[in-house]
C-alpha cells in the first residue's frame, strides 16, 4: 500500500504547483513574443514595454499583498490572487493590440503580486525552522521548472492552436489549482483534517488569521532595505532571462521557434537544479553549524560570483552550444541565491514574514520593470544581443558585496512587542 502523503508535504506540494503555474503564466509571453511582435508590428522596445507591464502592479502589491496575507491568511488571499491571474492569462489571448495587451499584463501582475509573500506566510506556519531553506528552494525550483517547460509547451500550443489559444488553455489550468487550494489548505495546521500530532510538534506556533497586528512599517522597512537591494541585483538577471532568452536564441542565432524554445528550456532547467541545491545546501550548513549568517550568506555570495563569471564568458565566444552552456551555468549560480535569500525574511521577521518577504521581493519587482526595457532598447540601438549582459555581470558582483549587509542572524526587534530572544537556530548535529 502506498505511503500516505503527510499534510505538511501536501501543502508544500500544492505551493510548488502554484509556483510552477505562476511562472508558466508570466513567462509564456516570452515564447510567444516573436509571433506577437509580428502580428501587432511591435519593435523590440515596444515588446520590452509589454514585458515590463507585469511588473508595475507586481512591485506595488509585494508589500501590500504580503500585509494582506499576514492579516487575512494565505487561504483567502491566494484564492483571490489565483482567480485574478487565471482570468488575466485568458484575457491575454483575446487582446487586440498594444494597449489591451499592456493592460492584460498589468492585470496579471496585480493577480500575482501577493502570491510569493503570501506563500511565505503559509510556509511560516507549515514549515519547521530547520527546513526553511529547503522549502523556499524547492518551491522556487518549481518556478524555474515552469520557466523551463514554458518554451516547449507554449511553442507546441502555438504550433497546433495559435498563440491566442495557448493563453486560454494555460489560464484554465490555473483555475483548477485555485479550486484545489481552497478545498485542501488551512491557515492553521491544527485545523487540517490530515495533520498528525508528530507533525504539529515540529511546527512553530501559527499566527491566527484575523489577529490584530500593527506593522511597524518604518523600522521593518529599514531593517529589510539591505535585503531588498541585494535581491534587486539578483532580479535584474532573472527578468532579463525570463523576458528575452527565447528571442535571444531565435534572433541572435537565426533559430526557428522550436529550437529557440528548446535552448531556452535547457538554460531554465539549470535553474531548477540551482534552486534545489541552494536551499538544501543552506539548510545543511545551518544544521551542521547552527549559524544562520553562515548558512545564508555563504551560498548567496557563491551564487552571485559564479553567475558573474559565467556570464562574462558569453562575450568570449559565438559558438551556440558554448553560449548555451555558459548561460545555463550563469542561471544555475544565480538560482543558488533563491533558497537562502527567501529564508532571510523568515529568519529576520518571523512575526511579519509575509510583509518582510514582500518588502524583499519589491527589489526583484522593480528590476522586472527596468531590466526588460533596458535589454530591448540596447538591442534596438546597437543590434547586439550580448551587450545587455554587461549590466547583469556588474549587478551580480554588487549583490555579492551587499549580501554582507543583510544580517539574517539578527532578529527584528518589534518596537511594540520586543523580541524574546535571538533568531532560532538548529544545533549542530541535529
Amino acid at each position: 500500500m502506498a505511503k500516505r502523503i503527510s499534510a505538511t508535504n501536501g501543502v508544500l506540494g500544492l505551493l510548488c504547483v502554484m509556483y510552477f503555474i505562476t511562472y508558466l503564466d508570466r513567462v509564456n509571453i516570452a515564447t510567444a513574443g516573436a509571433e506577437i511582435m509580428r502580428d501587432f508590428g511591435m519593435s523590440k522596445t515596444d515588446f520590452g514595454l509589454i514585458l515590463s507591464a507585469f511588473a508595475y502592479p507586481y512591485a506595488i502589491f509585494q508589500v501590500i499583498g504580503g500585509s494582506v496575507g499576514d492579516k487575512f491568511g494565505a487561504r483567502r488571499t491566494l484564492l483571490a490572487c489565483g482567480v485574478i491571474w487565471a482570468m488575466a492569462t485568458i484575457l491575454t489571448g483575446m487582446v487586440g493590440g498594444l494597449v489591451s495587451l499592456f493592460l492584460a499584463r498589468v492585470l496579471l501582475g496585480f493577480g500575482e503580486g501577493a502570491t510569493f509573500p503570501t506563500a511565505t506566510r503559509a510556509m511560516q506556519n507549515w514549515t519547521a525552522p530547520g527546513k526553511r531553506g529547503f522549502a523556499q528552494g524547492i518551491t522556487h525550483a518549481f518556478a524555474r521548472l515552469g520557466n523551463a517547460v514554458a518554451p516547449p509547451i507554449v511553442a507546441f500550443l502555438i504550433y497546433h492552436f495559435g498563440w491566442r489559444t495557448s493563453f486560454v488553455i494555460l489560464g484554465a489550468v490555473s483555475f483548477v489549482w485555485v479550486a484545489i487550494w481552497w478545498l485542501y489548505f488551512r491557515d492553521d495546521p491544527s485545523e487540517h483534517p490530515a495533520i498528525t500530532t508528530a507533525e504539529l510538534e515540529t511546527l512553530p506556533p501559527p499566527r491566527k488569521v484575523g489577529a490584530k497586528q500593527s506593522v511597524p512599517w518604518g523600522p521593518l522597512t529599514r531593517r529589510m532595505l539591505p535585503v531588498t537591494v541585494t535581491y534587486f541585483c539578483y532580479g535584474w538577471t532573472l527578468w532579463l532571462f525570463l523576458g528575452w532568452l527565447p528571442s535571444f536564441f531565435k534572433e541572435n542565432y537565426s533559430l526557428d521557434l522550436k529550437n529557440s524554445a528548446l535552448f531556452a528550456s535547457g538554460v531554465f532547467f539549470a535553474g531548477v537544479i540551482g534552486d534545489t541545491v541552494g536551499g538544501m545546501l543552506s539548510d545543511s550548513i545551518l544544521h551542521r553549524t547552527g549559524k544562520v549568517k553562515l548558512a545564508r550568506l555563504s551560498v548567496i555570495v557563491i551564487g552571485f560570483l559564479g553567475a558573474a563569471a559565467s556570464l562574462a564568458g558569453v562575450f568570449m565566444t559565438r559558438d551556440l552550444t558554448l553560449v548555451a552552456l555558459l548561460l545555463s551555468s550563469g542561471f544555475f549560480f544565480a538560482e543558488l541565491v533563491i533558497g537562502p535569500i527567501w529564508s532571510v525574511p523568515m529568519d529576520i521577521a518571523p512575526k511579519y514574514a509575509g510583509t518582510a518577504s514582500g518588502l524583499m521581493n519589491t527589489g526583484s519587482a522593480v528590476a522586472a520593470i527596468v531590466s526588460p526595457i533596458v535589454f530591448g532598447v540596447i538591442v534596438d540601438l546597437t543590434g547586439s544581443w550580448t551587450l545587455p549582459f554587461v549590466g547583469s555581470i556588474g549587478l551580480c558582483l554588487l549583490g555579492a558585496g551587499l549580501a554582507f549587509t543583510m544580517h539574517p542572524e539578527r532578529e527584528f526587534v518589534d518596537p511594540v512587542t520586543p523580541s524574546v530572544g535571538p533568531v532560532a537556530t538548529v544545533p549542530a548535529g541535529e
